[in-house]
């Protein structure tokens, strides 16, 4: 019964050791995966897709929430510069369906001197905020 215990307690110990190293490995390779922050120059092409989304936005929509709109945009960048699969999520649907109709149909591609081969079939999440006044 002794080495019952004993070998009961060896293996918890084992365990614990086990669950540890694992433990302290999977934080030293979490950092690897840390989205880093990408700031924006005033060259950059994604303020040139924000002031043509502001620009060809309806604000006379009767059915727009009053208010601050906070959106994110998703999309798409293809070999030719177009934006493509675009949705929008954010606190107004139909400030999202604006979002995503004015983008959608744009007549703009991104300036290829401005893409490199990383930028290419990669997702996108641009914040949009929008202040709708009172009509």
């Amino acid at each position: 019964m002794k080495n019952k215990i004993q070998i009961g307690i060896a293996v918890f110990f084992v365990c614990i050791g086990i669950i540890g190293v694992n433990t302290i490995s999977a934080q030293q390779t979490s950092t690897n995966n840390t989205i880093q922050e990408v700031q924006l120059n005033k060259n950059d092409a994604f303020n040139e897709i924000r002031d043509l989304l502001m620009a060809n936005f309806d604000f006379t929509n009767s059915d727009y929430k009053q208010g601050i709109v906070n959106s994110e945009v998703k999309f798409e960048i293809t070999e030719n510069g177009r934006l493509v699969n675009i949705h929008s999520k954010g606190d107004c649907k139909n400030v999202n369906r604006e979002i995503e109709n004015v983008l959608s149909n744009l007549h703009y591609r991104i300036d290829s001197d401005k893409l490199n081969g990383n930028m290419i079939a990669s997702t996108y999440v641009m914040p949009v905020r929008v202040d709708i006044n009172n009509r």
